[in-house]
């Protein structure tokens, strides 16, 4: 999928997913809006409201209202990439997001997945 496919998802079609994902594995939904609000900076308010409508990655990410600086210390592979090494700004934070979620559901701690 390429960079613009990817941007033009609709954050509120994947959010459940990685809910559900969460859910699999035994972890919860405060825990992936933790996550998210983490990386993003939105409040839980804030969260809550962009999962109510139809909002996509491009949209949802421009209008963080910070993305975490300890970002820059996920690493590993997400679909085969490097989410370190990918150069498309949105896509890196839309991968950084998947790395989370998949720590959640191996069952890190959230001290872990948070970079604390």
């Amino acid at each position: 999928m390429s960079a613009r496919e990817i941007s033009k998802l609709l954050f509120t079609t994947v959010y459940p997913l990685y809910v559900q994902k969460a859910e699999r594995k035994n972890r919860t939904r405060e825990e992936v809006d933790t996550i998210i609000c983490w990386l993003t900076g939105y409040t839980g308010e804030q969260l809550a409201r962009h999962t109510a409508v139809n909002i996509d990655f491009q949209t949802f990410f421009d209008q963080a209202p910070a993305i975490h600086p300890n970002s820059s210390l996920i690493k590993g592979v997400v679909c085969g990439v490097r989410v370190e090494a990918i150069e498309d700004p949105i896509t890196q934070k839309i991968r950084y997001l998947d790395k989370l979620i998949d720590e959640l559901a191996k069952g890190k701690s959230m001290d872990k997945i948070l970079r604390q």
